[in-house]
């Protein structure tokens, strides 16, 4: 199967009636308001014929059902909502939702592993357990790694997939995507759009074919639903939808529930996050404590910066900052990459991506800069290391605000990566 550019038509609506609206253009017929859950994991049927030939179909293609799924594991309605929904954000022609980011990045590389394309160029950083499952060949496949400016010396006739994560997770990098999505030739470009979300940025228009996130994060917003979707056209849609089926990795209907429902204020939450979260970055920018700050010319929500003391006194030392993985959340966090998020990843690969032992990843909320940046201020002051003179200039979007930086810090043992 080739996957072939997206032909889904442009989009009619502005992106937060999108948000609201989309998934749910059949309500007022139903006479509902609020969206219907449908927690089913069978579906009756008294035709036995009908029903096989519907499995057969599905089996052949891997395309949506006429009619109520036959089973919970090839579809559910609610789901479908948000799979509409977020393809529509998106500007994809299908969307497929999985258990978990993980369980989406799966079924990617698993579906091009069945057509004899095991070998993934991608670009570091990538979220820990991502860099992991390609490193680690779990799936069978095979990686390698490099800048952009190497992917097309990089590509062999078994390629199936190039990988970036713009902006990356931790150190919020930024990669060109139309130039990549050139050198990348007719293999297919996946963009992990989990930070920027379609409100910022979306990558189909730049010449990605695949847009992956981990739904966890932005696109639920509240901190309480996990899941995984992948953005693409129908083809590879399908393709997908039976990897779903034959691994089982598929989202509570809850869960797409929460997450249709997350979409609806996905653009008010990444704008207002996102000017607090740049507020926050000229500020730490000019504080004596701070090396260096990461913030994206995209914009966003994420904020990265390194410290002259030790970054594991910071997270000691938050009190209205939830000291915590993941991001995303209308609440604010805070983490400690190398001793979490990118833990997995081995530490010459994490420090020569970027992530150093003193860097600190922030997730900005919804709270008040002057509440976040009262916290931030003490908790760098929890074990201030030598003095240093303050510095005048405000980062610049994209820029990265540096200052020489100290001896690295030592970090726990290994352990699995959350994001």
């Amino acid at each position: 199967m080739d996957i072939a550019a997206s032909n889904a038509p442009a989009p009619t609506r502005a992106l937060a009636t999108e948000a609201v609206h989309a998934g749910r253009e059949d309500l007022v017929e139903l006479g509902l308001h609020a969206a219907p859950i449908d927690l089913s994991t069978t579906y009756p049927s008294y035709d036995v014929e009908a029903e096989a030939a519907r499995i057969d179909a599905f089996a052949t293609t891997g395309g949506r059902l006429d009619g109520p799924p036959v089973y919970a594991r090839l579809d559910n309605p609610t789901t479908a909502r948000f799979e509409t929904a977020l393809a529509r954000l998106e500007g994809t022609e299908s969307a497929v939702a999985f258990a978990s980011g993980m369980a989406a990045l799966t079924a990617v590389l698993l579906v091009r592993a069945s057509m004899g394309l095991r070998h993934v160029v991608a670009v570091r950083p990538l979220y820990g357990c991502s860099d992991h499952l390609l490193d680690g060949g779990l799936l069978g496949t095979e990686v390698t790694w490099t800048d952009p400016a190497g992917v097309a010396a990089a590509i062999r006739p078994d390629t199936g997939l190039v990988m970036v994560e713009t902006p990356a997770n931790p150190t919020l990098a930024e990669t060109d995507i139309a130039a990549l999505a050139h050198s990348c030739g007719s293999v297919p470009l996946l963009v992990d759009n989990t930070f920027a979300t379609p409100v910022l940025q979306r990558p189909v228009e730049h010449g990605a074919r695949i847009v992956l996130h981990s739904a966890t994060k932005y696109l639920g917003g509240h901190g309480d639903v996990m899941g995984g979707v992948v953005a693409c056209d129908e083809e590879f849609a399908a393709a997908l939808r039976q990897v779903r089926f034959a691994t089982g990795g598929v989202l509570h209907p809850m869960a797409g529930y929460l997450l249709l429902r997350g979409l609806s204020t996905l653009p008010v939450r990444v704008r207002a996050a996102s000017t607090t979260a740049a507020d926050l970055a000229r500020r730490l920018a000019a504080d004596p404590r701070v090396a260096r700050v990461h913030y994206p010319s995209v914009g966003g929500a994420m904020v990265s910066f390194e410290v002259y003391g030790d970054p594991r006194d910071v997270i000691a030392g938050v009190r209205l900052i939830t000291p915590a993985v993941s991001l995303g959340s209308v609440d604010s966090l805070i983490q400690h990459p190398a001793s979490i998020s990118h833990r997995i990843v081995a530490e010459g690969d994490r420090r020569a991506a970027g992530v150093s032992d003193r860097l600190l990843r922030m997730s900005v909320g919804l709270e008040d800069v002057e509440d976040l940046w009262s916290d931030l201020c003490e908790a760098l002051s929890a074990r201030r290391g030598p003095a240093r003179a303050a510095r005048g200039r405000a980062p610049v979007p994209g820029a990265v605000h540096a200052v020489p930086r100290t001896e690295a810090v030592s970090a726990p043992e290994p352990r699995p990566a959350a994001r």
